[in-house]
């Protein structure tokens, strides 16, 4: 596909996170950008906003009116988009140029020196905090991140100067094992625990997977993998970071003061001692290594990354801070397998020790639910209180017998409910709220802005938001 011929793209499911990076990349490029999805979001309302036409309805006659040029139209799809998707079907019977997102995103990347982040968890925070240690040094970066970056405000970083090549971070997506249309000069992989498995059936096949994706790596290449990851042997150079263990990249000396982490970086030859970050969690912590681990490998210095580090400001619904006082803290994250559960709740933990801690879930896909309810109970038994919402349906139907009540009837601790997410504010009015965290990657983050605003109206105390 010749992009440089191209006068329109149409985007089929372009308000998600990883579909409107690329509508605005192509609208960024001066192409004629448009697209459906099924509901409106604040996504699809900035996209609005930067001139994309966003549609809301799935009809074919309306497309076929437009009169779109077969040899000069792109149409990008997401495999969540059902197959019976009436537009969809138009633009495949009809002779247009037909991609998927990650086969588009592998034809930008291929001419490019390219940073790929995969990884079950981790990988929005660290393809993000890569991207900024890049931008913030003077390299000319693109990014293409998983999440809205909370320094750009987007999840689309331009380069400085676009006539001239610019490094590419991409966040390297497991799903439909779509991150191996990608062929990195660096790939980093955060985690391989299992997710997904409605598309690979077992772990083992998901991790073979990855293993796939890291041969995939240029010639001369580097991977760069969390410790202990079964990754296998492949022809680019190999190394490995850890929170605490002795490998190639690591971090010592790791302290909270006032709610924030400060920790030292090594390799085998430097280190870059007293950073501070404003991500909290020992997770974010072991994020940031593998970043500065990607950010050394291209020969940027220790003085830029630490300055890069401490201004990163983090990824909008990754443990995002909402309301904080003395008082009273609200955080909303995306958390919605059990590992990303874990790891937020027990930051918050250390974060705020003795403080009752209130979690509102919402699970999300009935798959994932039905493979992982044990491990959904025992995070979230690590709350005090939980209010679990019914499971947002994604693009499933719903499977029989498998409810939020299937983890709710494992969750150990006395203080439970279920609950509709129209009820959620008469339930939080019910109680008095010390730390409270919203979770999910479904729609509950629609309830953010009302809760914030009765909890800011409640304490009637001032907020240091980040």
């Amino acid at each position: 596909m010749n992009f440089d011929k191209l006068k329109s793209v149409y985007f089929i499911g372009i308000g998600g996170i990883g579909m409107s990076a690329i509508a605005r990349y192509f609208h960024a490029h001066g192409k004629k950008v448009s697209g459906y999805d099924k509901t409106p979001t604040q996504l699809t309302d900035e996209l609005i906003q930067e001139g994309i036409e966003v549609r809301f309805v799935d009809d074919a006659t309306e497309i076929r009116n437009r009169n779109l040029e077969t040899g000069s139209c792109l149409v990008v799809y997401t495999p969540a988009v059902p197959k019976d998707h009436l537009e969809l079907n138009y633009f495949l019977q009809n002779g247009f140029t037909v991609m998927k997102r990650s086969q588009v995103l592998g034809l930008i990347t291929a001419n490019h020196f390219t940073i790929a982040v995969a990884g079950t968890h981790g990988k929005t925070t660290t393809s993000s905090m890569i991207a900024h240690i890049l931008k913030s040094s003077g390299v000319n970066c693109t990014a293409f991140l998983g999440g809205i970056s909370k320094n750009y405000n987007s999840n689309l970083i331009l380069p400085e100067d676009a006539s001239k090549k610019s490094v590419v971070v991409v966040e390297a997506d497991e799903y439909d094992r779509s991150f191996l249309t990608l062929h990195p000069d660096i790939a980093v992989i955060t985690s391989m625990d299992a997710d997904h498995l409605d598309i690979y059936g077992d772990q083992n096949y998901m991790e073979d997977s990855y293993r796939m994706f890291a041969k995939q790596i240029k010639n001369n290449g580097v991977l760069i993998s969390r410790s202990g990851l079964p990754v296998g042997n492949i022809d680019a150079v190999q190394k490995q970071y850890s929170l605490s263990e002795k490998v190639d990249f690591s971090a010592s000396d790791i302290q909270i003061k006032n709610h924030q982490y400060y920790f030292n970086w090594h390799n085998h030859v430097s280190s870059i001692e007293n950073l501070a970050t404003l991500m909290p969690g020992r997770h974010n912590v072991e994020n940031v290594i593998a970043a500065i681990a990607v950010a050394r490998e291209i020969k940027i210095s220790h003085e830029k990354i630490a300055e890069a580090v401490h201004s990163y400001s983090g990824v909008r619904r990754r443990f995002d801070y909402q309301v904080k006082t003395d008082e009273l803290v609200y955080i909303d994250d995306y958390a919605h397998h059990p590992e990303e559960l874990r790891a937020c709740i027990s930051s918050v933990r250390e974060l705020y020790p003795g403080r009752t801690i209130t979690g509102i879930f919402q699970p999300h896909l009935f798959t994932r639910t039905r493979d992982f309810a044990d491990g959904f109970a025992k995070s979230l038994s690590l709350l005090d209180e939980l209010i679990l919402l019914d499971i947002y349906p994604a693009r499933e139907l719903p499977i029989e017998g498998v409810t939020s009540e299937l983890i709710l009837n494992k969750v150990s601790i006395p203080n439970k409910a279920l609950c509709r997410k129209e009820g959620v504010m008469v339930e939080l009015k019910a109680r008095k709220v010390e730390v409270l965290l919203t979770l999910g990657a479904g729609d509950i983050d629609q309830l953010v802005e009302p809760i914030r605003n009765y909890l800011n109206t409640t304490t009637q105390k001032p907020t240091d938001k980040r």
